[in-house]
């Protein structure tokens, strides 16, 4: 069990990491002539990395609890996990960056992802997931598709390609939405299976 120094301090650091990201993203954007700082909300990887800053924050300022908490927390680990592994497996290499764009790329896609994944491993917050937390989970990335296709379908704008309806059609975009549904489900419960074994291992049950 790692002490609590080193926790906060180490989700100190991966929220200065995600923020850093996040600011650098937002400068890039605005100084890009075709960039909208409006559409950055749309992307998963912004409002995942969101959420890793303010728990981690919380976490770093010893003020992470209560059941709202915990539900942002999961949100906040499996998010950013789809966001490290769907980045690598679909989207890396797509577009050529340079300055502050492949530095913020660098940090939202790779460096937070791994930190904040490693923190929760080596020190949690343990033993507050539940069922209904995973459950509650869910809203997240129902809440990401109930805003980002309607308004793809307004403004022409999707973040990714594999939830572009236009390109795609909306048949092909659900099966794809459906399989990172699922996936986002089998990580949140992974992460509290994880969490339970962790609890009675250290209770030495």
């Amino acid at each position: 069990m790692r002490s609590e120094k080193f926790t906060r301090a180490w989700f100190a650091v991966t929220a200065v990491v995600a923020l850093a990201g996040l600011v650098t993203q937002v400068v890039a954007t605005a100084g890009d002539p075709g960039g909208r700082v409006a559409n950055l909300l749309c992307f998963f990887t912004i409002d995942s990395n969101l959420l890793v800053l303010g728990t981690s924050a919380l976490v770093a300022l010893g003020r992470a609890r209560g059941r709202l908490f915990t539900v942002l927390w999961l949100d906040a680990l499996t998010g950013i996990i789809v966001t490290g592994i769907v980045y690598q497996v679909a989207l890396a290499g797509l577009y050529d960056l340079h300055g502050l764009s492949l530095f913020s790329d660098t940090m939202l896609h790779k460096v937070t992802p791994i930190l904040f994944v490693l923190g929760w491993l080596l020190a949690g917050p343990r033993g507050a997931l539940t069922w209904r937390t995973v459950w509650w989970s869910l809203l997240y990335p129902l809440a990401w598709l109930a805003f980002t296709l309607p308004r793809g379908a307004i403004t022409g704008f999707y973040p990714y390609p594999f939830v572009d309806a236009g390109a795609l059609g909306y048949g092909e975009v659900t099966l794809n939405c459906v399989f990172i549904g699922l996936f986002f489900t089998a990580l949140a419960a992974a992460a509290l299976l994880y969490d339970r074994r962790f609890v009675r291992l250290g209770s030495g049950a």
